[in-house]
């Protein structure tokens, strides 16, 4: 598969960075961060999934992971010092990028455990003690855009962290988001405290939307006799996820518009720039690169894993399309809502089952953390008594 280098070089021109989302020790120590930010990659994002898959494969953590025991720390203990480590090396090696962009771009974020989504108060209290605990400048917390994390948005926000909203799918909750990123800058400026420094962006899930909406669909045809009715169904299949977006970026550009942004940006303020996640195509019979070469604009951030970001430079197309077809993705939404599909409610749905599928991901990877150091206990034993 033959790579177009410049191909990220051009998203920039157009206003979008790409962030990679996958971290491992063998990609931060084999050189492969290294190729893929010469290449253009601008920033990088973690969760519980993608570190229950990086520290229960394979050996490279097994040294640090033996000093810990040796140390006595628990598992709790060693994961979260697993999870500092990586971020920390991956905060060093895109610090240039960080540099380079005035503050725009080179960021790693780690997440606050899904266990606190409906907790402003340890919420808010995680978020600092991960901030002190990787030490980093260009680090961001990823907190959910759930009730209790919008409020804990705000604090943090006014507290002068840099936060990745997580886990967004519901044009309100967006809003609600939004307002509180102003809220937060704001409560800064009343207590005459500097924002110009300030940034954030708000994670917006794609893929996952049309994972449910056909589903949906799906069972609606089966007890649809009708003809016009199925055709009507089966032209929004892969459809209205896209539209979801389409709908926020434009909800953005608005409230990007207003007389309350207006005074913030008058004093230094950084947009809050839309972050796409889940861009990887999750149904084989789509197009590989349907949720990133129909997401390019301004003021974006993609962040993709590994095989995605290998499409796209392969045979991704490069050209604006986050603002074309906007008022067709209004229509769709309301065409679906005439057929039973109520986005909202599966926007909804999607949240909590994200917290939840988090919070499973994140409990694997402290039963995978446990058996590392049961094995590298048990090994030790055995040396001991041969």
């Amino acid at each position: 598969m033959a790579h177009d280098n410049s191909k990220l070089a051009a998203l920039g021109d157009l206003g979008q960075s790409v962030w990679l989302d996958f971290i491992s020790r063998d990609l931060l120590r084999s050189g492969r961060l290294g190729e893929r930010v010469a290449q253009g990659v601008a920033g990088m994002t973690t969760n519980p999934t993608i570190f229950d898959k990086a520290i229960g494969q394979g050996d490279a953590y097994d040294e640090q992971i033996h000093e810990l025991i040796d140390a006595g720390r628990t598992t709790a203990d060693i994961a979260d010092a697993l999870i500092a480590a990586d971020v920390q090396d991956a905060c060093d090696l895109l610090r240039p990028v960080y540099d380079g962009t005035g503050h725009a771009d080179g960021y790693v974020s780690i997440e606050v455990p899904p266990a606190l989504a409906y907790d402003t108060e340890r919420t808010v209290a995680e978020a600092h003690r991960l901030h002190d605990l990787v030490d980093r400048p260009n680090l961001m917390v990823k907190i959910p855009g759930t009730q209790p994390g919008i409020a804990a948005i705000r604090q943090t926000v006014a507290d002068g962290l840099y936060i990745n909203v997580t886990l967004l799918f519901a044009l309100d909750a967006y809003e609600q988001v939004v307002d509180a990123y102003f809220g937060g800058l704001e409560d800064r400026v009343a207590r005459h405290e500097p924002i110009d420094d300030l940034r954030s962006v708000a994670s917006f899930f794609v893929s996952r939307v049309d994972a449910k909406a056909d589903r949906e669909i799906d069972e609606l045809l089966t007890d649809q006799a009708d003809p016009l009715v199925r055709s009507r169904l089966e032209t929004l299949r892969g459809t209205l996820a896209l539209a979801n977006a389409k709908l926020a970026y434009r909800r953005f550009l608005e409230l990007s518009a207003t007389d309350r942004w207006h005074r913030l940006a008058e004093r230094g303020a950084h947009a809050q720039r839309v972050l796409w996640a889940s861009t990887s195509t999750k149904d084989p019979s789509y197009d590989d690169l349907l949720y990133v070469d129909n997401l390019i604009g301004p003021q974006t951030v993609d962040t993709v894993p590994e095989e995605t970001l290998a499409a796209f430079l392969d045979h991704g197309v490069v050209r604006r399309t986050v603002d074309r077809g906007v008022d067709e993705a209004r229509d769709r939404v309301e065409q679906a809502a005439h057929l039973g599909i109520d986005l909202k409610s599966i926007t909804g749905g999607l949240q909590v089952e994200g917290v939840s599928l988090f919070r499973e991901s994140f409990d694997s990877l402290l039963q995978s953390v446990e058996r590392k150091r049961a094995e590298l206990l048990t090994g030790e034993e055995r040396k001991l008594s041969a």
